[in-house]
């Protein structure tokens, strides 16, 4: 299971197939550091949905969460080079360049 599981953190269609995990992915992508009730707010996504898929990005290394007691951070990865370039994909094609 584990190994199916990472399989499919690979591929490109897994981490977009989604539109609300776009929305999230884009948002980090853009602040560097959300946390979960901004991503809410800015997404308009609900809790559970928000929750689900951060959860999928931190699996596939895009996305650090942070926590300082209850307060948890999602610090978008710009070190990982995956990142680095999916981040320079989003600001093209939203026309930041």
């Amino acid at each position: 299971m584990i190994i199916n599981e990472q399989k499919e953190l690979n591929h490109i269609e897994d981490l977009l197939g989604s539109r609300a995990r776009i929305k999230i992915l884009k948002m980090l992508a853009l602040n560097n550091e959300l946390n979960i009730s901004l991503i809410i707010t800015k997404t308009n996504l609900n809790h559970t949905i928000v929750l689900k898929h951060l959860n999928f990005l931190k699996r596939t290394n895009l996305v650090q969460e942070k926590k300082f007691g209850r307060i948890k951070i999602y610090r978008y990865k710009n070190e990982n080079v995956k990142a680095r370039y999916l981040k320079k994909f989003i600001e093209i094609w939203e026309g930041d360049l």
